[in-house]
């Protein structure tokens, strides 16, 4: 094992592989996709052994294979086949189930890399990467005002200040001012700085988790290369050699982030003494010191948005800045600011008495119109960039020279995704205040509750949920119909074939449902649409009225009051048991290793790109594989001079793809690509087309030895790539058939499944295929293929 691996890292002019027989020399690398494999299956083999790697992400070979390098005859029976197992990055301890909080931060990462192609607007992109980090900002601040919410006016000040409250929690009695032994922490300053543990400890966890992982991923380097010339003519920049190595924004942004949610816990500490200081009968001194702490406290929010707006990306070098002094001295100088405020507020106050609510109304709804503004803006610079992006051939642009509809929602697909990450940093908010305020008050009105803009937002939830359906209902009709279109296609596909209703019906119906994953763009488009205008509705309601959505109806025609109830009631119901579920999912999670794994397959998906938008997004998997098989192809290549099949499956094609763009040209004219399953372009080509786009795989189609991809129409992942002109047949090879037989034959005894994304190996197309593409890599010719 150990001579394999130092032969197989050599690069040196004298190594042993250099011989005269290293040109026939060939290695197959099996990349695996979503939900991950064993290398005893992936290798067809149940003796494996790890030649380089470690425990998270590692390349096996079959035992008999570890000196194949050595032999004077070469490897027997075709080429040398390696698996890069990878699926430990997805799916690992216990502490992933806590990944679930970072869903909102996850999805308006996405939106990130959502923007659409361009060429030669250099501002517009940095402009839409500027309202994107923005948008994560005020995810943060979202967050940590909710945990503010909870633990400091629901629980600090209204409940401990409530004697109905305390006498159902007994935890809270010594913070209670109406007992007759009212201690030290009874003062409303004293209880608000106590609560402030709760969301500084978030913060502090959101901090730590980042940071563990960016020390996990983040720094693992690419292999260092020059920068080509004409890098950003090829339409992607995942060839640029900085691109997988986003250690210094991520650190700049953390530092940001943090300081941002400890300025956040501050000013929800230092309001409302600075409001009571300067009430008549306030302390003269407290009062300047209120008005030079909530100085000071504008200044560090200043500098949190000088810090986020200042610096996007670097791809074109791989970036090794560290920022010392802004990563360390932001957080801690945010840090001290909310233990000064901490020290201003539990000052002694006597005549101090908390009532109502702290200004929750304010500052949700200060959030969510930003939050709403921003959108809009990266509306319109979507759509400037979708309109000038650069010509792509037939696949890519209709008759009249607009961009081609293959792309997800014209362009729009950014700012959507964006929208509903908000949306989502909205329900868990106000689920978290909602269940926290009937659980402290349960149905006897003892607290004034929760801030009345998380009731209306909570209340538009019905709405939306009648539009989900009323979609639900348009995607079922439509599939149906496809169904009975895909029976007449089933029957005219297995001529001969003695006819079975039930058999046709099954086939049909998984080549419907897999249909629906080209369906998407209308659903996110019209449920960000609806949500966006919802929840401008519920912020208008909110602030026109200072009430309920039943107290704001009250008095009107007995219908629009019954409506506004139900939908009061249903929608505080439903973000509760929405919170519900959440947290038994991350619960179950946290002991179950298999849906443990649902989650890791969840996060294939979503953490495949850097964290360019928000550094407490979970992290980028792609920065330690995508290294891991350069590095080893690179190396390989290099000692032996060989050849190399690249073989992805699923997500593990897109992996393939991103490391032969960071492959050194001649390097990567040595390997040919076989996918299969793959969502090149069916998902990442339509959503990210900025990476993925006709214009980047054309060019990757042109770099690479040969390429062939599968795929089936039972698969609702993978499909074909779809290149322009003669690249398209050169590429794909013609559906699969699915199942391979109809009936029983004389080769399917018994009935053969529908495999639908999986097992393309146990076609027979699939080692045809195989050994084509091992024919067409020349021995001895580095260069491009064929003709």
């Amino acid at each position: 094992m150990e001579r394999a691996r130092e032969n197989a890292v050599d690069g040196e002019p004298g190594s042993p592989g250099r011989g005269p027989e290293a040109a026939g020399r060939t290695l197959e690398l099996l990349v695996h996709g979503v939900g991950g494999a064993t290398p005893e299956k992936m290798l067809n083999d149940p003796r494996t052994v790890r030649i380089t790697g470690d425990a998270t992400a590692a390349v096996f070979r079959r035992a008999d294979d570890t000196d194949a390098e050595e032999r004077p005859g070469g490897h027997r029976g075709g080429p040398v086949r390696e698996a890069y197992v990878w699926c430990n990055l997805t799916s690992g301890n216990g502490t992933r189930a806590l990944w679930l909080l970072l869903l909102p931060f996850m999805v308006v990462n996405l939106a990130h890399w959502m923007r659409p192609a361009s060429h030669g607007h250099g501002r517009a992109v940095r402009l839409y990467g500027l309202l994107v980090r923005l948008v994560g900002l005020t995810l943060t601040v979202l967050l940590v005002a909710a945990a503010c919410e909870v633990a400091l006016d629901l629980a600090a000040w209204q409940c401990a200040g409530t004697r109905p409250c305390v006498r159902n929690h007994s935890w809270l009695g010594f913070l209670s001012p109406d007992r007759p032994d009212a201690g030290w922490w009874s003062q409303p300053g004293r209880r608000l700085a106590l609560a402030a543990a709760v969301p500084a400890a978030l913060t502090a966890l959101l901090w730590y988790l980042s940071h563990r992982t960016w020390t996990a991923y983040e720094s693992e380097q690419p292999m260092v290369r020059t920068a080509e010339p004409d890098e950003d003519t090829d339409g992607t920049g995942l060839g640029r050699p900085g691109f997988w190595y986003g250690r210094r924004l991520v650190a700049r942004l953390r530092a940001a982030h943090t300081a941002a949610g400890f300025l956040t816990v501050a000013v929800a500490v230092a309001s409302p003494a600075a409001r009571h200081d300067r009430a008549p009968g306030g302390s003269a001194v407290l009062e300047a010191l209120g008005g030079l702490l909530n100085t000071t406290l504008v200044a560090g929010g200043a500098v949190v948005l000088w810090v986020v707006c200042r610096r996007g990306r670097s791809e074109n070098r791989i970036d090794r800045g560290r920022d010392r002094a802004l990563v360390r001295r932001l957080p801690l100088g945010s840090a001290v600011l909310l233990a000064l405020t901490l020290v201003y507020a539990g000052w002694s106050r006597p005549r101090w008495h908390s009532a109502g609510r702290l200004p929750g109304d304010a500052t949700f709804g200060g959030i969510t119109l930003v939050q709403g503004l921003l959108v809009i803006a990266l509306c319109l610079v979507a759509r400037v960039l979708h309109r000038t992006a650069p010509e792509t051939g037939d696949a890519g642009r209709t008759a009249d020279g607009a961009p081609g509809p293959r792309t997800a929602m014209r362009g729009l697909a950014g700012p959507a995704v964006a929208m509903l990450g908000c949306a989502l940093g909205g329900v868990m908010s106000g689920g978290v205040s909602q269940r926290v305020a009937d659980w402290l008050d349960g149905t006897r009105h003892s607290i004034p509750g929760p801030p009345v803009l998380l009731t209306w937002q909570a209340s538009v939830i019905p709405p939306l949920l009648v539009v989900l359906l009323a979609l639900t209902g348009r995607l079922a009709r439509s599939t149906w119909q496809r169904r009975r279109h895909e029976m007449s296609a089933v029957e005219g596909e297995y001529p001969g074939e003695p006819r079975n209703p039930a058999r046709t019906r099954r086939i049909a119906n998984t080549r419907a449902m897999a249909a629906l994953t080209d369906r998407a763009p209308l659903m996110v488009g019209a449920l960000s649409f609806v949500t966006l205008l919802l929840g401008a509705c519920a912020l208008a309601g909110a602030l026109a009225t200072g009430d309920t959505p039943s107290g704001a109806a009250r008095g009107t025609n007995g219908f629009v009051h019954g409506a506004a109830e139900t939908a009061q009631a249903l929608g505080s119901w439903l973000i509760g048991l929405g919170f519900i579920l959440f947290v038994t999912w991350g619960r179950r999670a946290y002991k179950d290793p298999a849906a443990r794994r649902t989650i890791g397959i969840l996060w294939d998906v979503g953490t495949f790109w850097p964290r360019a938008a928000h550094p407490f997004a979970p992290p980028c998997y792609a920065e330690r594989a995508v290294p891991d098989l350069t590095w080893r192809m690179a190396t390989w290549t290099r000692a032996t001079g060989g050849r190399l099949v690249l073989s992805g499956h699923s997500q593990g094609s897109v992996l393939a793809a991103a490391a032969a763009w960071q492959l050194e040209p001649p390097v990567r004219g040595r390997v040919a690509l076989l996918t299969y399953g793959s969502p090149l372009e069916r998902l990442y080509g339509r959503w990210f087309p900025a990476h993925f786009g006709p214009a980047a795989l054309a060019a990757l189609h042109r770099d690479v030895a040969c390429w062939r991809n599968l795929y089936r129409p039972t698969d609702p992942i993978g499909g074909p790539v779809r290149l322009s002109g003669d690249c398209g047949p050169e590429v794909d090879r013609e559906p699969l058939t699915d199942p391979l037989a109809y009936g029983r034959t004389g080769r399917q005894p018994l009935p053969a499944p529908v495999l639908g994304h999986s097992d393309y190996q146990a076609d027979p197309v699939f080692a045809e295929e195989r050994e084509l593409l091992l024919e067409r890599l020349l021995p001895g010719v580095p260069g491009q293929r064929p003709g």
